[in-house]
């Protein structure tokens, strides 16, 4: 399913960029279908998923967020928004306190990951998006109090093409022990 899209894992990580803009076309049923198939495969502590994804589709939930995103208003030009929260109460059934504080967070953003690179290579853009009012998001997705949004994901296809950004070398971040 999409071949034509479908690119090499480091090809993926080459071409994805943080898109702000997005074309008023639906992302289709079956590539929402990949991109949560990845979030599933995503590798988490103890296999336990402490995590919980909302997809939003309608305008006005949309619209909602991105208020509650510091007024962040490509969030709501995105036709599909994912928002990634953690679940500690499941880690800490395993991992006790270092799993309610670490593991449920590590969990929520290998799972953002996953989609992010899901979607660059189903021909999508993305952006992650950490600013926000952690009340007003869990209002708008009706989450439970024991459920921390940790990134929203906002997706569609790209509406531009940014140039890829400078990044340190890995002599600047890469230290070698033993």
């Amino acid at each position: 399913m999409f071949e034509e899209v479908r690119m090499d894992f480091f090809d993926v990580v080459e071409a994805r960029r943080s898109i702000r803009a997005f074309q008023e076309r639906p992302v289709e049923e079956e590539k929402i279908a990949c991109i949560m198939d990845a979030v599933n495969l995503a590798p988490s502590a103890g296999n336990l998923q402490a995590y919980e994804v909302y997809l939003v589709t309608r305008n006005d939930l949309r619209a909602d967020l991105a208020n509650a995103a510091l007024d962040q208003e490509f969030i709501a030009q995105a036709p599909l928004v994912l928002v990634f929260c953690a679940h500690p109460a499941r880690s800490a059934v395993r991992y006790g306190r270092r799993g309610e504080r670490l593991y449920a967070l590590q969990d929520a953003t290998i799972a953002c990951t996953f989609a992010t690179l899901a979607a660059a290579a189903l021909g999508l853009g993305s952006v992650w998006v950490g600013a926000f009012d952690e009340e007003a998001v869990r209002r708008v997705l009706d989450a439970p109090r024991g459920v921390i949004p940790i990134a929203i994901l906002p997706i569609g296809y790209p509406a531009e093409n940014p140039p890829r950004r400078p990044r340190r070398g890995a002599d600047d971040f890469v230290h070698r022990v033993g």
